[in-house]
């Protein structure tokens, strides 16, 4: 058996050089390159191989280890999981910046390899700098907080346990059902120790996707279910997207006349104006959406994990006698809500299951009328919404109205969290697979800047814009400067409404009257922080960074400053003073939120009240 000597770290480097994804016939590259912090836990290690070592990985230096990864996650989602980027930092510190990330892709199941640094395997100069001793077990380190946000989790322990764990965590990684983030621990002496490894573990690897075939069995079981039901709805997911389904979909949907909903992952698999379409679904959902779900007498599903904003806490499917049906490729999230199940790769299924509908000539009882009546009653609230004005200024509205005929329908919009996601998923019209880029699964504020720089590694031509509250962009920002570094432009419209209004517009639509979300200074009179508004000169922030800025108080202001946007060559940032509580509202839904059953507060106990009168809808799941 023929060897060659190096270090587990170049190994590693080696390693992830050879990797490549093949689905329908079509071969990528898996790792594209390495997001990296150094620190003394990895510079000499990984540090080393990265350098010295002969490979074709693009390395990426960080600003925040939380932030590289979720660029790293937003490049692998924008590329349907087909490639990815590997993310290097030092123990301690470092390391756990990057578990909330972490989080953030395997709630996604999107796939992303992160390669921390770790304490000393032999434990000789213990305890060195960042370390965590656990009394009770010294095995434990930081890296041990990865394991609740991990699909595969591993410590390199000696420099020959890099050739299995390396196998398995390409298992899963690759693996559409069961992907997320994959987590190696790298001890920094085990780094740069020396062994024979085989020749032959670093011989280009393909790793194929097969598509999951449908059972025929389950294909009937579900055809027959859909035949005795006359009013079915569709709720579109990202599964969609990843298994490159939207043509099937809506070929799907047009043959036997069956609306389609979308979560905020499933959004842009068909056309915002597709007569099918009726529009995003659940507590962020359009009318339409909504109100077809609470008529609908069977729900399919597909590649959705169903979480609590599309099914409005389980409380949107209100027929009596309405069943599930759910595709998914993961078993887990195809057996949610006491459904009927095919446990199967969207494409195939939703092939087979068009196939054997036909045979019974299936047809839904759907009032294609009506469907076109509740999407043009849909429309006219849009339109008026986007022409909402203020008073005071900028109506959040308003501005994204603009924005959606301003960014052009080439562009990619990035979002997160706060009350964006909210009024994207129910007034933005996407035109196109991809152009929508919502990251909802976890809503993790920060993922905004960062998510727009991954967009923009996997889409280069595409301008992409990050759709960023004022405390989204003051929580995480750093990788605005690894844009400029990169040369990739990115640009970022700030919405500024001084604070975190989605949770304060939350709060007292339960009884409060606002507590502790909003900028204000703290007044010398109540001792809280009801003073004004904190003055941010948000654009000197990022000017500062090297960012083109642009601050606007006006529509017209605005059509000027993304006109010239357009035509930089560097990241920019837009800024504008959004005025509070002018976001959308809910449309025939309902999102659980549980409020305090006793209060000094006579709004609080109504509130509970009409919680606990809500949820009693839902108690059948």
């Amino acid at each position: 058996m023929k060897t060659i000597r190096l270090t587990m770290a170049q190994a590693l480097i080696k390693f992830l050089d050879q990797q490549y994804i093949e689905m329908d016939h079509s071969e990528n590259k898996f790792f594209k390159g390495v997001f990296g912090i150094f620190g003394h836990g990895n510079v000499t290690g990984i540090g080393e191989a990265l350098e010295q070592e002969s490979h074709e990985l693009t390395f990426i230096q960080g600003k925040n280890e939380q932030g590289m990864v979720h660029a790293a996650t937003a490049f692998a989602k924008q590329k349907n999981r087909l490639e990815t980027f590997a993310c290097t930092t030092s123990i301690g510190p470092g390391a756990l910046n990057m578990v909330t990330a972490a989080g953030t892709a395997t709630a996604n199941r999107i796939p992303v390899l992160l390669l921390p640094g770790d304490t000393f395997s032999c434990r000789q100069p213990d305890p060195v700098l960042q370390q965590i001793e656990n009394p009770m077990d010294y095995t434990v380190s930081a890296n041990d907080a990865f394991k609740a946000v991990s699909k595969y989790w591993d410590r390199i322990t000696r420099p020959e346990q890099l050739m299995t764990a390396a196998i398995h965590a390409m298992r899963v990684l690759t693996d559409p059902a069961e992907t997320g983030a994959v987590t190696l621990c790298l001890p920094q002496d085990v780094q740069s120790e020396a062994y024979d490894y085989p020749i032959e573990f670093f011989n280009k690897r393909v790793h194929f996707i097969e598509r999951k075939p449908s059972p025929s069995s389950a294909i009937q079981r579900a055809a027959n279910l859909i035949r005795s039901k006359k009013n079915p709805i569709i709720i579109s997911g990202g599964g969609v997207h990843y298994s490159f389904a939207t043509q099937e979909l809506i070929r799907f949907a047009e043959h036997f006349h069956i609306p389609v909903a979308e979560t905020q992952a499933g959004k842009s698999s068909l056309p915002w104006n597709h007569p099918l379409n009726v529009g995003a679904i659940g507590v962020t959902g359009a009318s339409s959406a909504n109100r077809l779900a609470k008529e609908a007498d069977l729900v399919i599903a597909i590649g959705t994990r169903l979480g609590d904003f599309a099914t409005a806490s389980k409380q949107a499917f209100q027929q009596p006698g309405v069943e599930l049906l759910s595709i998914n490729v993961n078993p887990m999230d195809a057996m949610k809500m006491n459904g009927m199940s095919i446990v199967a790769d969207a494409k195939e299924a939703l092939t087979s299951l068009k196939n054997e509908l036909s045979k019974l000539s299936y047809q839904s009882h759907h009032d294609m009328e009506r469907i076109s009546s509740l999407n043009l009653e849909w429309k006219l609230e849009v339109e008026r919404l986007f022409a909402e004005e203020h008073p005071d200024g900028l109506s959040q509205s308003r501005v994204i109205g603009e924005l959606n005929e301003l960014v052009g329908q080439e562009s990619v919009i990035v979002g997160a969290a706060g009350s964006l996601p909210g009024d994207l998923h129910r007034v933005w019209r996407s035109h196109s697979p991809k152009d929508y880029h919502l990251e909802y699964g976890f809503s993790c504020m920060g993922y905004e800047v960062s998510g727009a720089f991954g967009v923009k590694l996997a889409e280069p031509t595409k301008e992409v814009y990050a759709m960023c509250g004022d405390g989204s962009f003051l929580m995480l920002h750093s990788e605005l400067l690894t844009s400029i570094q990169e040369g990739k432009k990115i640009n970022v419209l700030l919405f500024n409404n001084h604070g975190y209004q989605c949770i304060h517009n939350l709060q007292r639509g339960h009884g409060s009257d606002g507590y502790g979300n909003e900028f204000r200074y703290r007044s010398l009179d109540s001792g809280q922080l009801t003073g004004q508004y904190m003055p941010i000169d948000f654009s000197a922030y990022a000017g500062a960074l090297g960012v083109k800025t642009y601050s606007v108080s006006t529509i017209e202001e605005l059509q000027v400053a993304v006109s010239k946007a357009k035509n930089e060559t560097t990241s920019t940032l837009i800024h504008m003073n959004i005025v509070p509580g002018t976001n959308t509202d809910g449309y025939d839904s309902w999102w659980r939120v549980d409020v305090a059953e006793i209060s000094k507060s006579e709004k609080v106990t109504k509130a509970h009240k009409e919680m606990k009168a809500n949820t009693e809808l839902a108690k059948k799941y």
